[in-house]
């Protein structure tokens, strides 16, 4: 018998909501809104998708990869509702409009927001950042080794 996900009425998970907290603590929202004006892709009119929905909801993809376009949009609208006032009575939209938003958003905005967001975790004093006290450990090959 497995264990069961705590789900609110609209579906979505306890640990869903969570993730999509750290979203907007990560990547604030004056953060992506400058990253998209830096870009002029801010929306002219008024858009089911607006830009910076687009850039979360790609955020969001991250982290429901095993998820279809549209499911990972419900996750993501049902999750920052409280947060994005202007998501009161929006619907999913189709496949399609989804990926039209993206191409109009382009990577540029991405690269950007990445590029004021992205630092390193370790600083100098973090046990196990640093190998040999010179260079910054970046990743890790997962080989585990034993000392004899």
């Amino acid at each position: 018998m497995g264990m069961q996900r705590e789900q609110d009425p609209a579906g979505v998970g306890v640990a869903d909501r969570i993730a999509l907290g750290a979203l907007m603590r990560v990547f604030p929202p004056a953060v992506v809104d400058q990253a998209i004006a830096q870009h002029g892709r801010q929306e002219e009119r008024k858009r089911l998708l607006p830009a910076r929905v687009v850039v979360y909801f790609i955020l969001a993809m991250t982290l429901f990869s095993g998820s279809s376009y549209r499911e990972v949009m419900r996750k993501l609208t049902e999750g920052l509702r409280d947060l994005i006032e202007r998501l009161a009575g929006w619907t999913v939209p189709t496949k399609g409009s989804i990926a039209e938003a993206r191409q109009r958003l382009g990577v540029e905005p991405l690269r950007t927001l990445f590029d004021m967001v992205a630092r390193p975790l370790g600083a100098v004093g973090t046990r196990g950042a640093w190998f040999r006290g010179h260079w910054r450990v970046a990743a890790l090959d997962g080989v585990a080794s034993r000392a004899v």
